[in-house]
């Protein structure tokens, strides 16, 4: 819908620019009304308080309760013929584009030239990427070898050291049982000393 007149009114508050207004009519909430620091808008509104003032849109005259309508809408100067078909800009043709041929094959070979640069730094790369981790995997399997020699050299030596201990224990032992029965048999000989003496 085209907007055809301006309004003005003098308000006390923001808040209630209408006697019996609410929150859900507040032009100035809603945005449909703003303040103006216009003097014209000022005065007129000034002189008539509480009343609506009214001016056609795009116009600069004076706000007043009954406003004319304009007399010049958008449009209105336009001459058209009767039955007359709405004017169209014609589209704008562009100009068709020049082929250069050595241009475009120059282009083609630095083209496929870039490609096989980009396809010798790709393989090179996976090279360098393949021998980088058979380096790596040569490292890891030699680190691994060392580990498992040093392993069962441990293993080995706890397992002599386990049978030496065992051996020990069975030595320990069988002196513990040969000195018993020689303690049994020197104690019995110092009885027999002490009483034959």
């Amino acid at each position: 819908m085209k907007k055809t007149s301006v309004f003005a009114l003098s308000t006390i508050s923001r808040k209630r620019e209408r006697p019996g207004d609410d929150a859900d009519s507040n032009l100035f909430h809603q945005g449909a009304a703003k303040e103006s620091e216009d003097p014209d808008v000022i005065a007129a509104t000034m002189a008539a308080p509480g009343v609506v003032l009214k001016r056609p849109v795009g116009s600069s005259g004076p706000f007043k309760e009954h406003a004319e309508l304009p007399t010049n809408l958008a449009g209105d100067n336009i001459s058209r013929k009767a039955g007359s078909r709405s004017v169209r800009p014609k589209p704008q043709k562009h100009p068709k584009r020049v082929t250069d041929r050595a241009a475009d094959q120059e282009a083609a070979l630095a083209f496929e030239k870039e490609q096989k640069r980009r396809e010798h730094e790709r393989t090179k790369e996976e090279a360098a990427l393949r021998k980088e981790r058979e380096r790596r995997q040569k490292a890891v399997d030699k680190a691994q070898t060392v580990l498992d020699a040093a392993r069962r050299k441990h293993e080995k030596i706890a397992s002599d050291i386990q049978a030496q201990l065992e051996a020990l224990e069975e030595r320990s032992q069988a002196e513990g049982v040969r000195w018993e029965k020689e303690k049994a048999r020197l104690d019995a000989a110092l009885r027999r000393a002490r009483v034959d003496g």
